[in-house]
């Protein structure tokens, strides 16, 4: 049906491959330890970061290319089902931050925000508190029930980790949990000021959103949770294994929260 005769096709199969055909198969075998060592989240972008780093040239196009052939794909994100506005918010604090997510120092501006995980024992519900310097996940807490408590925990382990000497700007949304009394009392007496989001505008809090939208994609829709404590125990482990210490962020310049941290700490005693 090729015209091809039979004897031409046996040569080609006994013809070794080209010298680009050979790098072609070499990389593409680097690119998907890279995809693996990822928990097969990364795209082509950061897979050829990672081949970078081992001393690899090779431009983002080729990447791609090798990494479509062999069926190797980041992991991709869903869109978020409406909902409605609830009641009016007790104490409402002005937008500071207004979508100012560039800060020059770490402990100046965190961001924290609330989702949920869905487990066969039911809903477990995470409140993360965010630098926006490195993008670290600072403090965070889940637990079975989304109450004051859930924010407050996450924000105390945030304190008691980083015990800033000054004060701290943290942004959240008019969500019931950051408009309540006590988280009012605990930012007075912390040196704490808060900011908060416009009604409804999931844009204010972007950073938030969009760690929440990376813990989704990369590991909550791969998993099925029959416990909270399974699901606690995951959280854990991409947190504090994989997201801090190891994620590659293009805002740090394709380093992990924890090495930008690392970086810019030397570079400040160095006088840089």
């Amino acid at each position: 049906m090729l015209m091809v005769h039979v004897s031409g096709f046996y040569a080609w199969l006994k013809k070794p491959l080209s010298r680009r055909a050979q790098e072609d198969k070499r990389q593409t075998e680097l690119i998907r330890q890279a995809w693996m060592d990822s928990g097969k989240v990364y795209g082509y972008r950061k897979l050829r970061d990672d081949l970078c780093d081992q001393g690899e040239h090779c431009c983002e196009n080729r990447v791609a290319r090798l990494a479509s052939l062999a069926g190797i794909t980041a992991q991709i994100g869903y869109k978020r089902r409406s909902g409605r506005c609830g009641g009016k918010p007790a104490v409402v604090a002005d937008n500071s931050l207004d979508r100012q997510f560039k800060v020059d120092a770490p402990d100046r501006i965190w961001v924290t925000d609330i989702t949920y995980i869905k487990t066969h024992e039911g809903w477990l519900y995470l409140s993360v508190v965010i630098d926006l310097f490195s993008r670290r996940v600072v403090g965070w807490s889940a637990q079975s029930r989304m109450t004051t408590d859930l924010a407050l925990q996450a924000l105390l382990a945030a304190v008691w980790r980083r015990k800033p000497q000054h004060r701290v700007m943290i942004h959240s949304d008019q969500g019931a949990q950051f408009t309540s009394r006590e988280w009012q009392i605990f930012l007075s007496q912390h040196n704490l000021d808060a900011s908060m989001s416009r009604r409804g505008n999931c844009h204010d809090n972007a950073v938030a959103e969009s760690f929440f939208q990376l813990l989704k994609r990369e590991r909550i829709r791969r998993r099925t949770y029959p416990t909270r404590d399974a699901a606690r125990q995951d959280l854990f482990e991409y947190i504090e294994m994989f997201y801090n210490p190891k994620r590659k962020h293009t805002n740090n310049g394709m380093l992990s929260p924890v090495d930008f941290e690392a970086r810019q700490q030397k570079l400040k005693e160095a006088g840089v």
